[in-house]
Order: C-alpha cells, then sequence, then structure tokens
C-alpha cells in the first residue's frame, strides 16, 4: 500500500495511490505458508535447516514484491522513501526449540517470521523503515498526527468507503502506519 503525503499546518494527508497483497510465501515449497508449523515436528537440526530455506526463498519474494511496488509507484510518478509496519506487541521469541515446544509460540513466530522478511525486504530497496506496535498505533498517530483516535477511525471510515472493500482491520491499522511513516521519515529511527 503506498499513500502520497501533503502537508497543511500540523497535518499530513495521505491519500492511498496502491493497494495490494503480496505473497511472500513459494507454493512450490512445501510448508512456505506456516513454516514454524510445518518445522513442528521435524527434529531441532532438520527443523532450523527447515526454516533457514524457507527464510531464504521467502526473502527473495519480498524483495521483488517490495521492488515491483516501488518500480508501480515509480511509474506513476511517486519516489518512495519509507515503509511503515504494524508490529507484534508481545515480548522477543525464545530460541528456536522453544517455539517449536509450544503452539501459541508458532503463531507468534510465523508473524514475526513474515514481518522481518517485508522488513528486510524494505531495508534492501533502501527505504527508512517505521515500526509500532499495534497497541501503541494510535497513541503514536496523536502524537504525531495530532489526531485522536475517533478522528482517526472516521478517517479511515472515509477511506475504506473511497477504496472499497475489502477494508480489514489489518488494513487499517497498515494504513494507519503508513501514514505515520509519512509523516515522520528522516526524523524517527525506529
Amino acid at each position: 500500500m503506498g499513500s502520497r503525503r501533503r502537508r497543511c499546518g500540523r497535518f499530513v494527508f495521505a491519500n492511498v495511490i496502491d493497494r495490494r497483497r503480496i505473497d511472500i510465501a513459494d507454493p512450490k515449497l512445501p510448508g512456505s505458508r506456516q513454516p514454524y508449523h510445518a518445522a513442528e515436528t521435524l527434529a531441532l537440526e532438520e527443523a532450523e535447516h527447515f526454516l533457514l530455506r524457507r527464510n531464504e526463498s521467502s526473502a527473495s519474494l519480498a524483495r521483488k514484491a517490495i521492488g515491483d511496488c516501488l518500480d508501480e509507484a515509480g511509474r506513476k510518478g511517486y519516489k518512495v522513501f519509507a515503509s511503515g509496519i504494524v508490529l507484534a506487541s508481545g515480548r522477543p521469541l525464545p530460541a528456536v526449540a522453544a517455539i517449536l515446544a509450544s503452539h501459541a509460540l508458532i503463531h507468534t513466530a510465523e508473524g514475526e517470521f513474515f514481518r522481518n522478511l517485508i522488513i528486510d525486504a524494505s531495508k534492501h530497496h533502501g527505504l527508512q523503515v517505521i515500526g509500532v506496535k499495534e497497541k501503541q498505533l494510535f497513541d503514536r498517530c496523536d502524537a504525531e498526527l495530532h489526531m485522536s483516535q475517533d478522528r482517526l477511525e472516521q478517517h479511515l471510515a472515509s477511506i475504506g468507503r473511497a477504496l472499497g472493500p475489502p477494508w480489514r482491520q489489518d488494513e487499517k491499522l497498515a494504513t494507519l502506519v503508513a501514514w505515520l511513516a509519512l509523516a515522520t521519515a528522516g526524523r524517527t529511527s525506529n
């Protein structure tokens, strides 16, 4: 998802210029969509090797997908300089053995796996990455964009009506973090 920014006083207004779903799991490789689930029954060394292979494949797909987004934005006359990503709100993950021993941690690890691939691919293409934990997103938007949660939700609803379906919660949060990245790029390092 890309945005265009325009400053007006303290506010940065954003328009969506591209919306797409990217797939960074190789359908030809078994276990690519849920690598930790697929590794769960493997011996530890085999699981680590399996996860590394899936990471390499997905990293290549992520770099290509981000590159395609940047190329499309360039064709439309836009320069992309930052990427925003909604981060998990949990604690750092333990070692692979502990992850594979807990079904809840397997789900968490898969989310981190794919988020990290997008972060790395964005950095690979020279983008500044702005990451915000989901639980902190509305507070950060209030502080940086000077808009209350109610006003942000109204604005998101208006964007959703203009874009049409689907307009799920993950897309709304992605839009907010992209907007925040536009407003704070160049002066934020997280």
